[in-house]
């Protein structure tokens, strides 16, 4: 019997994506068991100010990266949205799992509708990306800072601390949270953060049983549409002090993908679009990706 042990945050949808992950695994691998090792992030334990003043999202992989570089766990399931581009030396991200639904939603008392909130209207969320294509929409509202896990955030608006909060549809899914009235938004209005709606499983570059295991469960399309997303990530060196985007999706023969760049400041504002015929490798993704990080640099 083989047994891996998995590293994970200790917040509730980490849990619930990386339990959700290990019962597939274990479901495909007969007499597979693993172990959890919680893991508390930097991240995790800075909560009074936005991501962009302490240091980006990194702070949600270092010590987990380092539970696997010295051998503590065989793999780590993460938001891929978490994981910067470039990753530590030894190791890898082997295996990316078919994407939830990675577009936003807006929740807010009553089901009200971006475009019902009175002028005025608070809405929570610490991300630049958001921030500034809310505004853009909506110049009339003012978005304020708000972190904590998804109840947290929730909760603030069900007690008016905001009225309304955006948070990413795929985290309600997997929290069980699907059928809690929320409005879509439409790529049109606010294009994803790269990678959002993925999953990245990470383990020790070499460490091939645990590659094998892992990969039956890697998701084709999925891996085509994130590596071109995180090509752009790479190019215009984006991190959580520069507001950035980008969404790739497969229109028949072709992937297309939209992007937004602006200043920390949310100035200089960029939106570009690139198209190509459909990868066949990662290298075709990554140059698709980095085509659209050049024209948004």
């Amino acid at each position: 019997m083989r047994k891996l042990t998995v590293a994970t945050r200790k917040s509730p949808l980490a849990l619930a994506q990386t339990r959700a992950f290990v019962a597939a695994l274990c479901a495909r691998h007969p007499g597979l068991t693993v172990g959890e090792l919680q893991v508390t992030t930097s991240g995790d334990r800075i909560q009074d100010r936005p991501l962009s003043e302490v240091g980006g999202k990194g702070l949600f992989t270092k010590e987990i990266e380092e539970a696997l570089l010295d051998g503590r766990a065989d793999f780590a399931v993460h938001s891929l949205k978490d994981v910067p581009p470039l990753l530590p030396q030894g190791l890898v991200i082997g295996c990316i799992p078919e994407r939830e639904d990675p577009r936003d939603v807006l929740i807010a008392p009553g089901a009200r509708k971006l475009a019902e909130l009175a002028p005025g209207s608070r809405i929570g969320t610490s991300s630049l990306r958001r921030k500034l294509q809310l505004l853009a929409a909506r110049p009339d509202v003012e978005v304020v800072p708000i972190r904590g896990n998804v109840d947290t955030r929730l909760r603030k608006a069900e007690t008016g601390d905001v009225h309304a909060v955006v948070l990413a549809r795929a985290g309600l899914v997997r929290l069980g949270l699907a059928e809690r009235p929320a409005e879509v938004l439409p790529v049109e209005l606010m294009i994803p953060a790269v990678a959002q709606g993925a999953l990245g499983i990470e383990h020790r570059e070499g460490d091939d049983v645990t590659a094998e295991l892992l990969a039956p469960l890697s998701h084709s399309e999925t891996k085509i549409a994130v590596t071109a997303e995180r090509a752009v990530l790479r190019v215009v060196e984006g991190n959580c002090q520069l507001p950035v985007a980008a969404h790739a999706i497969r229109a028949g023969n072709e992937l297309r993908i939209v992007g937004l760049l602006a200043e920390p400041d949310g100035s200089r504002v960029r939106r570009a679009e690139a198209r190509g015929t459909y990868p066949s490798t990662d290298g075709e993704a990554v140059a698709l990706g980095e085509d659209l990080g050049l024209k948004l640099r």
